[in-house]
């Protein structure tokens, strides 16, 4: 790694390992989550290669050629299959992780969350940031939704340069103050427009009591032409503000709009989301740390409604999109007393990959290793202790599958994962400056 300032970026902004054609040979099990691919609903390939070239999937098969310029990676005895996408996140809460354990989403919110952002000056963030992006990078996750309370440009960019820095693909989803409303065009267009792994959301509270602030962020979204992304319903008591209702008021609800967490819907609400095609963040670990309640995923995946999952920052307390899959499952099983309730795990891991991609609008550039598809590729080592013997291997991955397992991580063909430790990172360092900035947030809390 070059030198660091503290707090700030690289001289060389992000780019360890460009994009080289790489041929993954011999893989044991590859999960392409392409049913025409392969077989069944992952689209599974056994004893089989993936070739990456120019950022993209190039081909997956059985003894492919090796093009003359190719890095060649034996992957013999693995798993390979998408990048994880995690569609609602905070990462910026790294800074309050295990924070206010004793409280539930309103407890949270007023005694860690709002009392720390304002504390966080722009050389913080960007070391919170990059300690939480990193966390995700090495646990598998290639694409990230990180929803971002309203902040002030200086610290923007330094939180942009933090994710970038990371080698993520990202999707910045900003909230602004209406009087700071026209930083989210600016922040689009000089932060995000020359990144090529960043793109944009415009994040919104939904409400009746805010209709018109609602209505003015959602024009904003559609003149940019992106997705609004909204918290609705986590709380029960979300229900005296009708957020459903508001959403309606303000032309918002449709395809380009993301709901998270979307606990406590009605019937109703579910047949409106449903027919207008909204989708839907489900994360599980998150609401069962405030004991939010148990979202209606049968329900929602019965009318067709489009859902993935996320982490969603400090009240996940750590990356681990193994352990998000383990409990979207598990919750329902546990509700419903039924192990054949949706999700089933097929349906986990598509939520975790592909239905992720499919939530943000992203389904045809990652989640899937479809040729033509962006080279966000994961590999897998199930010859450890937590996952080995082999017996099902697509069901370990969701029941014994951890962070550690990932042994490589390539986002866009970038190689940013190998043999278990991140590329051009000095892990030490990224903490230490991480524990550098916990101090001073103390110091002013």
């Amino acid at each position: 790694m070059g030198a660091l300032t503290s707090g700030g970026r690289p001289p060389s902004a992000n780019r360890p390992g460009q994009p080289r054609t790489t041929l993954l040979r011999g893989a044991e099990l590859i999960l392409t989550m392409d049913p025409d691919a392969g077989e069944g609903p992952l689209g599974a390939v056994r004893h089989a290669d993936v070739l990456m070239r120019h950022g993209k999937i190039a081909a997956v098969g059985r003894r492919l050629p090796v093009p003359p310029e190719a890095r060649v990676l034996d992957v013999s005895g693995r798993i390979v299959l998408p990048g994880f996408v995690d569609i609602h996140n905070h990462l910026w809460q790294s800074s309050i992780r295990g924070g206010c354990s004793d409280q539930d989403l309103y407890g949270w919110l007023a005694s860690c969350n709002s009392t720390t952002l304002a504390k966080i000056d722009p050389r913080d963030m960007y070391r919170f940031v990059r300690l939480a992006a990193l966390d995700a990078l090495q646990a598998g996750v290639t694409t990230v939704v990180d929803w971002v309370h309203p902040i002030p440009y200086e610290t923007t960019e330094r939180y942009i340069g933090a994710l970038d820095d990371s080698g993520l693909r990202f999707v910045y989803a900003m909230m602004q103050t209406p009087a700071n409303a026209g930083l989210v065009p600016r922040v689009k267009k000089e932060l995000l427009g020359p990144l090529p792994l960043a793109s944009a959301q415009v994040s919104v509270h939904a409400g009746m009591a805010g209709v018109d602030r609602l209505r003015r962020f959602s024009e904003i979204a559609r003149d940019l032409g992106v997705m609004l992304n909204s918290h609705v319903l986590e709380h029960h008591s979300d229900r005296g503000d009708d957020p459903i209702r508001a959403l309606r008021m303000a032309g918002s609800f449709g395809p380009d709009l993301l709901m998270n967490h979307a606990i406590h819907l009605t019937d109703d609400e579910i047949a409106l989301a449903a027919g207008h095609d909204v989708r839907v963040a489900h994360c599980p670990l998150s609401n069962m740390r405030l004991a939010s309640g148990i979202i209606r995923l049968p329900a929602l995946h019965a009318r067709g409604v489009k859902a993935g999952l996320g982490h969603d920052g400090g009240t996940n307390d750590t990356s681990d999109m193994f352990n998000v899959m383990k409990a979207a499952l598990g919750l329902q099983r546990a509700l419903h007393q039924d192990p054949r309730v949706h999700p089933t795990i097929p349906a986990v891991l598509r939520m975790a990959t592909l239905g992720g991609a499919e939530c943000i609008g992203m389904a045809d550039r990652i989640g899937s290793l479809t040729p033509g598809r962006c080279a966000d590729v994961v590999v897998l080592d199930p010859g450890t202790l937590n996952f080995a013997p082999r017996i099902d291997w697509t069901s370990q991955i969701v029941l014994n599958g951890q962070p550690p397992n990932v042994s490589h991580v390539f986002v866009d063909g970038r190689l940013r994962k190998a043999d278990g430790q991140l590329l051009d990172v000095d892990t030490d360092f990224v903490i230490r400056e991480a524990e550098l900035a916990a101090v001073h947030l103390r110091d002013t809390l």
